[in-house]
């Protein structure tokens, strides 16, 4: 990215982003305090695109508050009410699930704590949806609120956890942060938790497979510098655990709080502003992007930034723009004036409107519909970088998704090209038309690994975690257990990052989830296989795990210019493999030297050889009949 900077202090903080270096404290502060917005947008459109390409999610949500009856009163909220109130109201598990119809794929439950509501209450809330909505995903109860259920029914936070868990919770959200400092807490929520209660609940959540998101309040009595002490927080806490989806700012809602931040008197003359504007809007999302390194997805809440400035936010390194929501009342009751509800078409032209690709996910950030055209599928691994790096994209938009989401979303007829996993490509051969470009290994490969407490004998009638990621890694382990070894295992799809891998005797990881480990180890896991070196010593071939295929029904005229386009951005990486590698293989502790001799590995073209191994392993895979 070249562009012109009208502060010049900007360039040296974006030359370290280009070489994958951290920011600090202080280059954050010259972040907010810029008067080039322009340029700031840029460089966080910049880091976002090399994160999620030209996608932005959003998902088919309902919002619950299922009381706004709650035990504490803090000066920022006009939601809460006190029992007997006029306004006050508590929804019963009936009432809750009238509100949820079958196309919702996620539920979010966040309300007040009442003081006298039993804990089988709260659990039956989310057996209750699970149960009769098993397709939708139970995100649900505030750390907040994980806090006050551990103090009230007197329950290791844990334990709270765990029995959410049993009864269908999947990912928690991240209401209740505020802003990490004392003095802010004392000030305006002195009843609440703080950053290490919060920070306590999330990352024992993560530790038992249950992923998160994570906020921060903004635009009331908190400086500059406070914002960034809270993200680098998170972002210390997401180095630790990796649980955190994504990260959501959200712009103060102050309504009839009473709070008055013009004269600073609430923050001893400290405050920058008075609430937030739409550029301390798209500023705060900019600088939480190009801060947060580590977190996947910024999202623009466009509940409190108003649709207008959420589709902005898409260019200032958002990729992340919620949901239909529904029944939200905690920012709408504080004076928000975005629609109450917003209708999937509307979401999806807002994101077009942004020049982004609109994908529908699910609450893993997997995609179930992608809605554009010219879309390109990028697997999002070091592997694939070569092709990546310099490509030219010409008209064409950037989708990165895992090999398996990638042949579904192709199934569907949403991708016009890709570099398919193999066992796509085989599956649907009659709707696309094979490139003369692969990622193939000559011996090993490193990120295609087994990971297993046992020998490959020792496998037989054991439990295999499978990465939800892969569509022809899983093959081929099913080749060599049952052609090889002639062994039987029980295959589990798992979620990379969230399931507990312990409950597995063997876990099977590819790209960089592999490759992490293959270089640190896996905690609990003594042994190690390299599934493309076991294919190599038994077949003495090499083993094609994706292949570059384009829609036979994309014109000749475009056909013709994405080959042109892949090549040339080919060629161009291979001069330098270790140089456009290294800002990723660093992320996951690679050195410069080592990210070279990985990309080095591999066949990016398809010859004799490799057509030669795609046969082979054809016709082994139809001799068993393995699909997880």
């Amino acid at each position: 990215m070249t562009h012109n900077y009208r502060d010049e202090n900007l360039l040296p903080i974006f030359q370290k982003l280009q070489h994958g270096e951290r920011l600090s404290l202080e280059d954050g502060l010259v972040l907010f305090k810029t008067n080039d917005l322009i340029a700031l947008g840029k460089m966080a459109n910049y880091v976002q695109q090399q994160k999620s390409g030209d996608a932005v999610y959003f998902v088919l949500n309902q919002k619950i508050e299922h009381t706004n009856v709650c035990v504490l009163s803090c000066k920022f909220c006009d939601f809460a009410k006190k029992k007997g109130e006029p306004d006050a109201y508590e929804m019963t598990t009936e009432n809750i699930l009238a509100h949820i119809t079958p196309e919702i794929r996620e539920v979010h439950i966040t309300g007040g704590m009442p003081p006298d509501w039993e804990w089988e209450r709260y659990l039956d809330i989310v057996r209750g949806i699970h149960e009769k909505f098993p397709e939708a995903d139970v995100k649900a109860y505030t750390a907040v609120e994980i806090d006050f259920f551990h103090k009230k029914f007197k329950m290791p936070i844990e334990e709270v956890l765990k029995q959410l868990q049993s009864v269908g919770l999947k990912t928690m959200p991240g209401g209740g942060a505020e802003i990490f400092t004392e003095r802010v807490r004392k000030l305006l929520f002195p009843q609440k938790i703080g950053a290490r209660g919060y920070l306590e609940v999330h990352k024992t959540a993560h530790r038992l497979g249950i992923p998160t998101n994570c906020t921060m309040l903004y635009g009331h009595i908190e400086t500059f510098e406070e914002r960034l002490i809270h993200l680098i927080k998170l972002r210390e806490a997401q180095d630790e655990t990796g649980g955190f989806l994504s990260f959501i700012p959200l712009a103060f809602q102050p309504g009839d709080t009473g709070i008055s931040v013009g004269d600073g008197s609430a923050s001893g003359g400290k405050s920058h502003s008075q609430f937030t504007s739409a550029i301390d809007d798209l500023k705060t999302i900019a600088v939480s992007r190009l801060m947060i390194d580590n977190i996947p997805h910024i999202k623009a809440y466009w509940v409190m930034l108003t649709e207008e400035v959420a589709s902005v936010a898409l260019n200032f390194g958002a990729d992340d723009i919620d949901g239909t929501v529904g029944r939200e009342h905690i920012a709408h009751d504080a004076g928000a004036v975005s629609p109450m509800k917003l209708a999937k078409n509307q979401i999806i032209k807002i994101i077009k409107d942004a020049g982004k690709i609109p994908v529908e996910r699910d609450a893993f950030y997997n995609p179930l519909n992608a809605f554009g055209e010219n879309i390109i599928g990028k697997i999002p691994f070091l592997n694939s970088v070569s092709f990546y790096h310099n490509l030219e994209k010409k008209g064409f938009k950037i989708l990165p998704v895992s090999p398996r989401r990638m042949g579904m979303l192709s199934k569907q007829g949403q991708l016009d090209a890709g570099l398919f996993s193999l066992m796509d490509y085989f599956e649907q051969e009659e709707q696309l038309e094979l490139l003369d470009l692969c990622i193939a290994t000559r011996d090993q490969v490193k990120s295609v690994m087994l990971f297993s407490k046992e020998g490959w004998a020792g496998l037989n009638g054991k439990k295999i975690g499978i990465t939800d990621e892969t569509a022809t890694s899983v093959q081929l382990l099913s080749v060599l257990l049952e052609n090889k070894y002639r062994v039987q295992a029980v295959p589990e799809r798992l979620h990379p990052g969230v399931n507990d891998y312990s409950m597995f005797d063997a876990v099977l990881l590819i790209g960089d989830e592999a490759l992490k480990h293959n270089k640190r180890g896996l905690n609990g896991f003594e042994l190690a296989f390299d599934l493309a070196k076991e294919w190599y010593d038994w077949q003495k071939l090499p083993f094609v795990f994706a292949v570059w295929a384009c829609r036979k029904a994309l014109s000749g005229e475009r056909r013709e210019e994405l080959k042109e386009m892949i090549s040339d951005s080919l060629e161009k990486s291979e001069i330098d493999l270790g140089g456009i590698g290294y800002p990723y293989g660093k992320s996951f502790g690679l050195t410069k030297e080592e990210t070279k001799e990985y990309l080095e590995g591999f066949n990016y073209r398809l010859g004799e050889r490799e057509l030669e191994a795609m046969n082979v392993f054809k016709s082994l895979i139809v001799k068993i009949n393995v699909i997880v």
